[in-house]
């Protein structure tokens, strides 16, 4: 007996530890987002530039996206429950900001390919108001999948169904074998997509960038490292897609194993990839590294400063 309440309170203290530490990190992160969207707002250069936006678009959709992940995981650490028709509120905005950023790295690509493959009409299309034009479409697709997703299951649950007090979760949704393939096939067709915009893309940077040579060479390769990030990019947020089915894969065969998966999931695939990646595009980016110096410094770094 003594011996089994010294396993549970060892596991009690692990599961503790694990807890604060990927709270500390999220707050870490968070911050680091923090310093990269005052960054952006601070110079007007940045808030008209197109690629600027949607880099933009990015931080502050991932980090909405964390702030939701990292609140639901506390719900299911401290075992709380809501109504099902609140966590279906909650999902239908999460679902479409899981979205935006692979969708906007899409957008990101074809802003590159432009400017790199058709440099005459980089200004025309790149303009301002084209590019929140491109936002709202951005968020348009983000929500199809969420739209299609709820489609089914409302058509499938009963009223009573949505008064329950639930964990919440997106499996929660998931009331048929069916809809798990829905899913699946949704955002594997979204990601095939976008896949392939961003190896065009490439593939005509690159004949671009042989082609070249002085300036424009070292532009159109510095274009195709921002095209093979993109690429990179999305492979972790395809990943990120794939993880809730290894977890419920795991939860049929064992709770230790499945609480494990999602802990290290949600660190490697939600919340390093959601900072790490952003922050290294800015710290890539010049003029945007030289801004994000001259904030940190909180105005003592000033040189090569655009105002």
């Amino acid at each position: 007996m003594a011996a089994n309440n010294s396993l549970a309170g060892d596991d009690f203290l692990l599961r503790k530890v694990k807890f604060v530490v990927l709270q500390s990190l999220v707050m870490i992160f968070l911050f680091i987002n923090l310093l990269l969207i005052i960054t952006f707002f601070k110079k007007e250069y940045f808030y008209t530039t197109a690629r600027y936006i949607l880099f933009a678009v990015t931080l502050l959709s991932d980090s909405f996206l964390l702030l939701m992940s990292d609140i639901l995981l506390i719900f299911t650490h401290f075992r709380i429950t809501i109504q099902v028709w609140i966590c279906v509120i909650i999902f239908l905005v999460v679902l479409v900001y899981v979205t935006v950023t692979p969708v906007t790295l899409a957008a990101m690509t074809l802003e590159r390919y432009v400017a790199i493959c058709m440099p005459l009409r980089h200004g025309e299309l790149s303009s301002t108001r084209n590019t929140m034009n491109c936002i709202f479409l951005i968020h348009g697709i983000s929500s199809v999948p969420g739209i299609l997703i709820f489609s089914s299951f409302f058509v499938s649950a009963s009223l009573s169904f949505y008064k329950q007090y639930q964990f919440c979760s997106v499996e929660l949704f998931m009331l048929n074998i069916w809809q798990h393939n829905l899913r699946s096939a949704i955002y594997q067709l979204q990601f095939l997509i976008m896949s392939i915009i961003i190896v065009f893309s490439y593939i005509k940077i690159m004949k671009v960038a042989k082609a070249a040579s002085g300036e424009d060479k070292k532009s159109s390769k510095k274009g195709l490292r921002t095209v093979a990030l993109h690429g990179f990019q999305l492979l972790l947020c395809l990943i990120q897609l794939w993880c809730p089915f290894i977890e419920v894969a795991l939860l049929q065969i064992n709770f230790s194993l499945y609480e494990i998966a999602r802990y290290l999931n949600f660190l490697l695939f939600y919340l390093a990839p959601r900072c790490l990646s952003p922050l290294i595009y800015g710290l890539r980016d010049e003029v945007f590294f030289q801004a994000l110096k001259y904030i940190a410094s909180f105005g003592l770094y000033k040189r090569n400063l655009i105002d």
